[in-house]
């Protein structure tokens, strides 16, 4: 059933399958002649039966809708293509859009299984956790979708609504808000989560997606959000969340440098295995390998970032990369 946030604006919850994240929060908003739906879920049959229903419920037609993507990842995009149809437009940041085809492209999944070996990963963990990758399975291919990019400030009218596009890097390349100045909402995405912190990993190509996420936090706490309306589960005070995640990373930062002052000389791999991590597991060694991903992923953003700051130097003179204090 359809949520009403505000006259016109639904939240549609979609089930996420074989996920922690569990719910989508995909948005609708009707205007009349045309229709905005802001995010998706998987490319999986469950994800479509929820979604459609819930614009059936609406009484929405998708050839009189638009489709805004927030960020690249699956559970936000993947079913985009599948439920377009003659007249539906898809719309994502133009930066995100190159990487939108690495999803499904065999050279950078290998870019991305050398960097990963490099962080300390087994060959054997790689090689057995990527036959079993339902990302790749439920993400959308870009070869079915034609997406048309967003620059950060272009404007979309939906009926009485006026969203503004807000380019927030750092959970993705070139994520993005939108935001409702009259209204004074945002429908962040993944940028500001309030039940879970987002989980910031180090992208190939990218510089710092640390400090890119640091710096777009200060940028949106700069509008005068009244109301939230997040990629996943419920909303709360927006000032306050990012606040909540300036300090959260702040921390994870100083604890990361203490492992390594204490530790010169590990990997990724073992730095992630000796820092805390909200999960119920008695040891490193029970993490579910998908948990693993993400930590040493968030641990390899953390490292960068104190790396850019002077803190700690990178030896990547052999296969496995190993860090240092300064």
């Amino acid at each position: 059933m359809p949520e009403e946030i505000m006259k016109n604006i639904y939240r549609i919850k979609i089930y996420l399958p074989d996920s922690p994240l569990k719910i989508l929060n995909s948005y609708l908003i009707k205007g009349g002649e045309r229709n905005i739906l802001i995010d998706t879920g998987f490319k999986h049959p469950e994800c479509k039966e929820h979604l459609i229903k819930g614009l059936e419920e609406l009484d929405v037609k998708m050839e009189d809708t638009d489709v805004l993507l927030t960020h690249l990842h699956s559970d936000h995009t993947g079913l985009a293509p599948e439920i377009a149809v003659p007249g539906t437009r898809i719309f994502i940041s133009r930066d995100e859009i190159p990487w939108m085809f690495g999803q499904t492209r065999k050279d950078m999944w290998e870019l991305d299984n050398i960097k990963i070996l490099r962080s300390g990963f087994s060959r054997e963990v790689i090689e057995s956790s990527l036959k079993n990758a339902a990302s790749r399975d439920m993400a959308s291919d870009p070869e079915f979708g034609d997406y048309l990019p967003i620059d950060d400030g272009d404007e979309f009218i939906c009926g009485d609504y006026r969203l503004k596009a807000v380019v927030t890097p750092g959970h993705t390349p070139a994520h993005m808000c939108f935001w409702l100045e009259e209204q004074k909402t945002m429908f962040t995405g993944d940028h500001v989560l309030f039940d879970i912190s987002p989980n910031i990993t180090l992208w190939n190509f990218v510089e710092d997606s640390l400090g890119d996420y640091l710096s777009s936090l200060r940028k949106t706490d700069e509008y005068d959000v009244r109301l939230a309306l997040p990629g996943h589960r419920e909303t709360g005070d927006f000032h306050a969340r990012i606040a909540d995640l300036l300090e959260h990373h702040e921390k994870r930062l100083d604890e990361c440098y203490n492992v390594v002052l204490q530790n010169p000389g590990l990997s990724v791999y073992d730095i992630a295995g000796k820092m805390t991590w909200k999960i119920r597991c008695n040891s490193w060694e029970d993490f579910p390998i998908n948990q693993k991903w993400f930590a040493v992923g968030e641990c390899h953003s953390h490292l960068r970032h104190l790396q850019m700051r002077g803190k700690i130097k990178v030896d990547d003179s052999e296969e496995v990369v190993r860090f240092r204090a300064v």
